[in-house]
């Protein structure tokens, strides 16, 4: 099995539980860590912006990352939302096997 950690940014700290609470209630992750606040800086429309942001980080599998970035999409504020997915190639396989367990099977489908 392939492990992820998806890193996600959103505008506060209500939005980060938000959306940690609705992916690990899906089981598209086995658990999110949620840091911050972050400073931003960045360009959009052709302006310098700096905003304070959150960031969730969630655990999961790599069958489950497309279903996860579609969910946060349909929830998240931003028109444009960070959400990257970075392999884990290492770890405790006692954690890794958790998160085995507590996300879902990509077969089963939820709405």
């Amino acid at each position: 099995m392939e492990y992820r950690l998806v890193y996600i940014t959103v505008s506060s700290a209500d939005e980060a539980r938000k959306v940690g609470k609705e992916i690990v209630s899906r089981r598209l992750a086995a658990c999110v860590n949620i840091l911050g606040p972050i400073q931003s800086m960045y360009w959009w429309k052709g302006n310098l912006q700096e905003d304070n942001e959150m960031v969730v980080i969630a655990k999961t599998t790599a069958a489950l990352v497309p279903r996860l970035i579609e969910r946060v999409k349909a929830i998240h504020s931003y028109e444009v939302p960070c959400i990257v997915a970075l392999p884990l190639t290492e770890g405790n396989p006692d954690f890794l096997n958790w998160i085995a367990q507590e996300t879902e099977s990509p077969s089963v489908s939820s709405g």
